[in-house]
């Protein structure tokens, strides 16, 4: 049996993420730290499913996050990657066998079936499943249940949420590799704007785009505040790595020097959140053991930047090695990922991501 809320909390006290009395808070930019659900409630239902979604936002959700793909015909819908091969039934589809392919995306080459190669009316033929499935064997029972949402859908699923709750639910869309799907000749940027700009809901309610991508943002940032004039463009962040679209321009900087200080300027010109990951907060060892955190919260607030970092899972296999427990790599570990999200939060983050937006707001509310 899962543990309460009154005791995790109780349980946890006042003893910090490093087995240490924790320290004040650094300051936030925000008002409150705002939860975001990874793909949804990830962690307790397949990823960006309408059930996904659904459960994030009556376990208390800021935002839901729908990653953005296109199908052959330029329809946008709910995949965190074009590759569909772990996410949907299409591999028991003897019908669609020889669109099993090899592509490249952004330099890796991935083999399956793509949502390209799909028109939507033979997409939403296909069902979802749990992508993670020797991790969350639970969310398993769910395969089949459900088809993949169009962003339209979404949308329009989330406004009908806010108005049954009575709170505004924000969406934070990530517009997926962009320099790829441009080079097949689609315009997913052209496509979202249109969509925006087409609904009521994300032309007033809060709205925050998400790129890999510098050249997009760039180009839509405007665009964007014109349709919806509170919304907010997050340039995302991880490691070492080269920018999709830098490196195919031939360009070298990397995730890492947008992260210093000169480059932390350099991004406020064309966002106004950066999305880093954990690791880039708080550095992990071989052994998986947290390191001493970064300098860049504090970078980013002084370059005016609000940060929005991800991904925190509650599982052990997800957790620092100071905070698992010994129940196994698979197993929930409640009172392990509120404290892993204390020391994101104790750095003074104004967000984050979460697979289980329920645990996300236990430690928001026990800051």
């Amino acid at each position: 049996m899962s543990p309460s809320r009154r005791q995790v909390l109780a349980g946890l006290g006042a003893v910090g993420a490093f087995g240490v009395t924790r320290a004040k808070a650094a300051p936030s930019l925000a008002p409150r730290p705002l939860i975001f659900a990874h793909r949804g409630a990830s962690a307790l239902r397949p990823e960006h499913t309408l059930a996904s979604y659904a459960k994030a936002i009556a376990d208390g959700a800021d935002y839901i996050e729908p990653d953005l793909v296109p199908t052959k015909d330029g329809i946008l819908v709910a995949r965190h990657e074009s590759n569909i091969a772990e996410t949907t039934d299409v591999a028991s589809r003897p019908e669609f066998a020889s669109r099993k392919r090899t592509m490249v995306i952004d330099g890796i080459k991935e083999t399956g079936w793509f949502t390209t190669d799909f028109t939507l009316a033979e997409f939403k033929t296909l069902r979802a499943k749990e992508r993670l499935a020797t991790i969350r064997v639970h969310n398993t029972r769910y395969d089949g249940h459900f088809d993949v949402p169009t962003f339209e859908e979404v949308i329009d699923f989330v406004a009908a949420e806010a108005a049954a709750r009575g709170r505004d639910i924000g969406i934070i869309p990530e517009i997926k590799n962009s320099t790829h799907f441009h080079a097949l000749g689609h315009n997913p940027e052209e496509t979202f704007l249109r969509i925006i700009a087409s609904h009521e809901y994300t032309r007033r309610a809060p709205l925050e785009v998400q790129s890999f991508e510098t050249a997009n943002l760039k180009a839509i940032g405007n665009k964007v505040r014109d349709i919806n004039s509170q919304a907010r463009l997050m340039f995302l962040m991880y490691g070492n790595y080269v920018p999709a679209d830098i490196a195919a321009a031939g360009g070298k900087t990397t995730f890492a020097d947008l992260m210093k200080p000169d480059g932390l300027k350099q991004v406020r010109a064309f966002a106004d959140v950066i999305g880093p990951a954990l690791t880039d907060l708080i550095p992990r060892g071989a052994d998986g053991a947290w390191l001493k955190p970064s300098t860049l919260v504090s970078d980013a607030h002084d370059a005016g930047l609000l940060v929005h970092t991800f991904t925190c899972r509650p599982e052990n296999i997800f957790l620092p090695k100071q905070l698992r427990n010994d129940a196994g790599d698979a197993a929930r570990n409640v009172a392990g990922s509120i404290a892993d999200m204390h020391a994101y939060l104790d750095l003074g983050i104004d967000g984050f991501f979460t697979d289980d937006p329920a645990i996300g707001r236990m430690a928001v509310e026990s800051v």
